[in-house]
């Protein structure tokens, strides 16, 4: 997994999304975990959103790190795109412990995943509030966080 620097700037974080490329190997949902957790030492991490199909470690270990993130106040979107049931307890666990959301999505579905994104976006530049006022709007991705976040 290529290691980017922190970044905050929508259209500069678009532009790295934009290049990123799926492959085969282990899931890294642990080390993206670590990451966010060092980070939020150096200031407030707002949201994190990991969005994957798989999940092949310690649940405990992942867990054990999620805690900690919802200690720090950082709220884990997992947005799990096809069925797999290990992956959905895990996913689930991780948001329930960062109080955030955990959000399926069809694997051909684009717009859900850009309607869950948009949403998670919203919460993390304004709150409950943001992802209100968006679901107020029509936007389907808010109905479905502020429905797992309650």
């Amino acid at each position: 997994m290529p290691c980017f620097k922190w970044n905050s700037d929508p259209k500069r974080l678009g532009e790295v999304m934009a290049g990123i490329a799926c492959q085969g190997g282990h899931t890294q949902i642990g080390r993206v975990l670590e990451h966010v957790r060092a980070e939020s030492k150096n200031a407030k991490v707002d949201a994190l959103v990991y969005v994957g199909d798989a999940m092949e470690e310690s649940i405990d270990d992942l867990c054990a790190i999620a805690g900690e993130l919802g200690l720090l106040g950082t709220p884990a979107f997992m947005f799990q795109e096809g069925s797999d049931p290990v992956a959905e307890n895990a996913y689930r666990e991780i948001a329930r412990l960062t109080k955030g959301a955990w959000c399926p999505f069809d694997a051909g579905a684009a717009s859900q995943l850009r309607e869950l994104l948009r949403a998670a976006a919203a919460y993390a530049a304004g709150g409950h509030k943001a992802l209100r006022d968006l679901s107020k709007r029509g936007g389907q991705g808010a109905v479905k966080l502020i429905e797992q976040m309650r």
